[in-house]
């Protein structure tokens, strides 16, 4: 593929958040593409404060109070990464349009969002089978419950989770180099 910046696919952003509820592959396809792409990864529960994640390891849900500080954080993290002249790939559930404004600072053309779409039978086999995380399974229905799936005007690049890692990966590169000039 031809570079837009270092290792970034033609027609790629400076950042990306690939969102969807708990247990949707997140992290992988984050962490993946970063690695195949030369690009930073950040998974967006390091940004979490220590009181959330107790709220979260309690089974307690998250409010938006809770959310904001957290949100404007990964916001902060994409635009230095930016301006730094790095490209930057986020993990983080951004499960409501609000939410995925911040991210994005009204800039749509630097900050793309990724969509990772499933069932809730699918993720939830996949949740169960999770060991060592602070999000239980009974906080999927609630992550559900808010899940606000991106409108066109939020230009997502929506991946079905029953695919394979792999060829998630290949539909995102795609996806960007579709939209080189």
């Amino acid at each position: 593929m031809t570079a837009a910046g270092e290792g970034a696919p033609t027609g790629a952003p400076h950042g990306l958040v690939v969102m969807g509820v708990s247990s949707s592959g997140k992290s992988t396809l984050a962490e993946t593409f970063a690695q195949r792409f030369g690009w930073v990864f950040r998974d967006g529960d390091s940004f979490h404060s220590p009181q959330n994640i107790a709220k979260m390891s309690a089974g307690i849900a998250l409010t938006d109070e809770d959310r904001w500080p957290w949100l404007r954080s990964i916001a902060a993290w994409l635009v230095e990464t930016r301006q730094a002249g790095g490209h930057g790939v986020v993990a983080c559930s951004a499960l409501k349009r609000a939410y995925r404004d911040i991210l994005v600072g009204g800039e749509p053309d630097e900050v793309r969002i990724v969509y990772l779409e499933g069932s809730r039978e699918v993720i939830g086999a996949r949740m169960a089978k999770r060991r060592h995380h602070y999000m239980p399974e009974s906080l999927l229905d609630s992550q559900f419950a808010t899940l606000e799936p991106p409108a066109p005007d939020e230009r997502p690049i929506t991946l079905s989770v029953e695919a394979t890692p792999e060829a998630m990966l290949d539909r995102l590169a795609a996806a960007l180099e579709a939209k080189a000039p």
